[in-house]
């Protein structure tokens, strides 16, 4: 009695292999159902970056870690750049005196996963957000 069923080894690997008698074009839709929904569900993690001056304004500062603030919590990273220009950069100790303003200003909603580090003229520090995103 033939009731147009396909004979599907399921995992061939296992000893003895395993099968199964099913309906293998259904089989197939539900796989690729689940796969939809599964990548659906991811979510991809972007870097945001703030830029900053060493000397920069309170008023202006507190904009910047706002922003940085609305990324975090929205479920994104954030790259903090401190850009040096001319000499500045002799005064690397004003660029971590920021990180840290900005660190302490964050520190609710995110943790740091890349410590201040000089790369050429720019002080670059990563924040990543503490909960998942929704």
């Amino acid at each position: 009695m033939e009731k147009g069923l396909d004979l599907v080894e399921i995992s061939p690997n296992a000893k003895p292999p395993v099968c199964r008698v099913m309906n293998y074009g259904k089989y197939r839709f539900e796989q690729t159902k689940r796969e939809k929904e599964a990548k659906k569900n991811q979510r991809v993690v972007q870097i945001k970056e703030v830029k900053l001056r060493p000397n920069i304004e309170e008023h202006d500062f507190d904009t910047k870690a706002k922003n940085a603030e609305r990324f975090l919590l929205d479920g994104d990273k954030v790259k903090a750049t401190i850009m040096f220009r001319g000499r500045e950069i002799t005064h690397q100790e004003n660029g971590r005196v920021l990180c840290a303003r900005l660190q302490e200003r964050l520190a609710d909603v995110a943790n740091v996963e890349r410590a201040p580090k000089v790369e050429g003229k720019n002080m670059i520090v990563i924040f990543a957000p503490k909960a998942p995103a929704k």
